[in-house]
């Protein structure tokens, strides 16, 4: 198991000429070759900035996808066009910005059975370790959080049923975890911001009306997630829970108290990475339910806002924390990615190095 106290939730800022790379490969003005070499040179500067800010734990900054959750839809066929407002849509919220209302694509859905192209990580982790010196972390997502490109209407020919479709999902993680743990992988997250959407009544609405309720989600959900983790005991596990992180904004607020026994007790992963970066979060009371056999990974540092945390700041809310978690079992890390899709949050690189760097250094004060 993995214990380091410093990590990081995976995506970071896109550098201008990989974005404008990403434009000029679609229009076929630049080769595969050329596209990979900026994506490679994009991961290359996103692992030194990682580990020059002292962070203990390094990801690719998901360079090399359109949204946290586009590699299941990027490497397997069956999901037919699936824009980026698939991943973005939603009722925005920040008092900062404003707010933004992004609608659901119409024809979003699975329409055929599924079928692997390419791995969806394995080759983005490969590269990743020739670089990292630090721990070198793979971010999928929860199966269940896949739910949004299923619906009757447009899948019911292929698979009837939210289960059947899930079923389908779960054994290519399955592969995927596999083929990681076999290339020297021991670190890969599980992004799950679906479950504190269930929180709130409308996106509550939305999910049970995929088929399951309020009490199934808790439930077969979790088991989802621990059928693509189970059976690799050299590889720590960890789950990333927030409540919707895109362009500065947020989906929902709430505490994790109305999900936090389900899921910190059964889920089988190691470390949980959760937002708690605002009040939106609740209170660390929550922590309570966190089984002893886990570590709790702090989101306390916000990558919505340009706001520099100190560390002190920081250390005093670790040790309001340690009152529900052992301080040896408690961790720091940003709230959630700096860039969940290409768009990214409303900061600077600089705002994004400052806030690593008080993270490795708020560790070096209360851990040593």
């Amino acid at each position: 198991m993995i214990t380091v106290h410093t990590d990081v939730v995976g995506s970071l800022l896109r550098p201008p000429p990989l974005l404008k790379a990403r434009e000029d490969y679609a229009a076929g003005r630049i080769s595969p070759a050329e596209f990979k070499a900026v994506e490679d040179a994009a991961v290359d500067a996103a692992v030194k900035l990682q580990e020059d800010a002292g962070l203990d734990v390094v990801t690719d900054g998901e360079m090399r996808r359109l949204s946290f959750q586009s590699a299941l839809t990027d490497s397997v066929d069956g999901f037919g066009d699936v824009p980026l407002e698939a991943f973005l849509w939603g009722e925005w919220h920040s008092d900062v910005i404003g707010d933004m209302n992004v609608q659901r694509p119409a024809e979003l859905g699975v329409s055929a059975k599924l079928k692997m192209r390419r791995h969806l990580a394995a080759e983005d982790f490969t590269y990743l370790r020739s670089r990292a010196t630090r721990i070198p972390k793979v971010t999928l997502t929860s199966p269940s959080l896949y739910a949004n490109l299923w619906s009757k209407e447009r899948s019911g020919d292929v698979y009837p049923t939210l289960d059947d479709f899930l079923a389908d999902v779960v054994e290519i993680y399955r592969g995927e975890v596999s083929e990681l743990s076999r290339l020297g992988c021991t670190y890969i997250q599980l992004d799950a911001p679906h479950y504190p959407l269930l929180i709130d009544p409308k996106w509550r609405a939305f999910y049970e009306a995929r088929g399951w309720s309020l009490e199934r989600w808790l439930s077969h959900g979790i088991e989802l997630d621990n059928a693509v983790i189970a059976g690799h005991k050299d590889v720590t596990f960890s789950m990333h829970m927030c409540r919707g992180n895109q362009v500065s904004r947020w989906l929902v607020e709430g505490d994790y108290e109305a999900i936090a026994r389900q899921i910190f007790q059964n889920i089988g992963v190691q470390r949980l990475l959760l937002e708690y970066d605002d009040e939106r979060s609740g209170s660390f009371e929550a922590l309570r339910h966190v089984p002893d056999d886990k570590m709790v990974i702090l989101g306390l540092v916000t990558t919505k806002t340009a706001r520099r945390e100190t560390v002190r700041e920081l250390a005093d809310r670790i040790l309001e924390a340690a009152r529900y978690v052992g301080l040896e079992r408690i961790g720091l890390s940003p709230q959630c990615g700096f860039a969940t899709s290409i768009i990214g949050n409303a900061i600077t690189v600089d705002d994004e190095i400052a806030k690593l760097t008080t993270i490795a250094e708020t560790a070096r004060q209360v851990w040593g």
